[in-house]
């Protein structure tokens, strides 16, 4: 995560200069191709890890995902960039395994809890990634970053090797010959509410990234500042994240509220997205990503742990994979909605359609959160063993 938080605020201001002058969709497609790839990927790696274990799925994976950082860096035209986001997002649809490995050693009901820790690890990488991130590329060189992550991504994969152990037990894999059919997830009556969830998270996913799509161009051309400056503000928005995420979520999830806080989080989205266009310097940009912190930092993992708690063992990779499918389609389509909506902006209001269309998302996302049934959900968790 801190790799992906790198290139956050770099890179559109990256490809949108220098020798590559992205065009406006150009830059949306770059963006976006990253998730689509995830998208395709991330039930193909789900169901892959369900059948040989977490851990070689993992180390594959982080290896692939650096050497898409080292193409990147060594990028001289355009189609390199897009081949180095297709390598990277393709590999990073194992953030679907690394939720996995928590739910295999995580009791049912403590799952939200725990999907709010790896939420809170997100964050440190969102803390840590952007800051180095415009931090190397102003006072390095434009392509420094990348470097950098490619580094960590292939150290990372050593220390799986070497320190995480196996998390899915051979009795508890799907065996050569066996049948691992996605619609073993929407079994046992619980597709209704598993498919609400997803509609709930593809909605946020969708509004949150057409925020971070946009969020350094707006910066640039609406406050004056810069990838390093952006990247500092990133850094801001996950200490907040950190904070809700691996303390106030933890706090507040020590009863069965996952619905309400859902609910609270959307609204608070949806109002950090409406007010963003209206900053004006660093204060009011300050107080107005508290909401967007605050917001994706309950909705989210809550989500997460609500699909993991309403599905059975057996089935853990692929309904995760799911999720971060649903994610991923969100990240693709929000960038080539913000860069399609910008572009109707005028000077003076740059971000404006997009961001309120974010807002709007949100919305939809909290009006499908309002069908939960809290009732059901704790049925279906106690029911899967919870």
């Amino acid at each position: 995560m801190i790799g992906f938080g790198i290139v956050i605020p770099i890179l559109p201001l990256y490809a949108e200069g220098g020798h590559f002058h992205a065009t406006v969709m150009e830059l949306g497609w770059l963006l976006g191709i990253f998730s689509l790839m995830q998208l395709i990927m991330a039930p193909v790696i789900g169901k892959i890890s369900d059948r040989i274990g977490r851990k070689p799925v993992l180390t594959f994976s982080i290896f692939c995902t650096g050497l898409g950082f080292l193409i990147m860096g060594a990028a001289t035209t355009l189609w390199m960039l897009f081949l180095a986001r297709m390598i990277a997002g393709a590999s990073g649809g194992n953030i679907a395994t690394a939720q996995a490995c928590i739910a295999d050693i995580t009791p049912k009901d403590q799952r939200s809890k725990s999907m709010g820790l790896v939420g809170a690890a997100f964050g440190l990488g969102f803390v840590l990634g952007p800051a180095i991130g415009g931090a190397l590329s102003a006072h390095v060189f434009p392509s420094a970053p990348y470097y950098f992550a490619a580094v960590l991504a292939f150290c990372n994969a050593i220390c799986v090797v070497l320190f995480l152990p196996e998390t899915l037990p051979m009795e508890r894999r799907i065996h050569v010959g066996e049948k691992a059919p996605l619609s073993a997830v929407f079994a046992a009556g619980q597709g209704p509410l598993i498919t609400t969830i997803l509609g709930a998270y593809l909605a946020s996913i969708t509004g949150f990234s057409i925020m971070t799509t946009l969020f350094a161009l707006f910066n640039e051309k609406q406050l004056g500042y810069g990838a390093n400056h952006t990247g500092y503000f990133l850094a801001y928005v996950g200490i907040l994240g950190i904070l809700v995420q691996g303390g106030l979520l933890r706090r507040l999830l020590q009863k069965p509220r996952e619905k309400s806080l859902a609910a609270i989080g959307s609204l608070s989205l949806a109002l950090g997205l409406f007010l963003l266009p209206f900053s004006s310097g660093w204060l009011s940009l300050s107080l107005i990503l508290i909401l967007i912190a605050l917001g994706n930092g309950l909705i989210i993992p809550t989500l997460n742990g609500l699909a993991s708690r309403c599905s059975e063992s057996g089935v853990q990779g692929r309904v995760i994979g799911l999720m971060q499918s649903a994610g991923s389609l969100g990240r693709f389509v929000g960038p080539l909605i913000a860069m399609a909506l910008v572009q109707l902006d005028t000077p003076s209001h740059y971000g404006r359609s997009p961001f309120w269309a974010g807002a709007i998302f949100l919305l939809i996302a909290f009006g499908l959160v309002l069908t939960f049934s809290q009732k059901k959900i704790q049925l279906n968790a106690v029911s899967n063993g919870a």
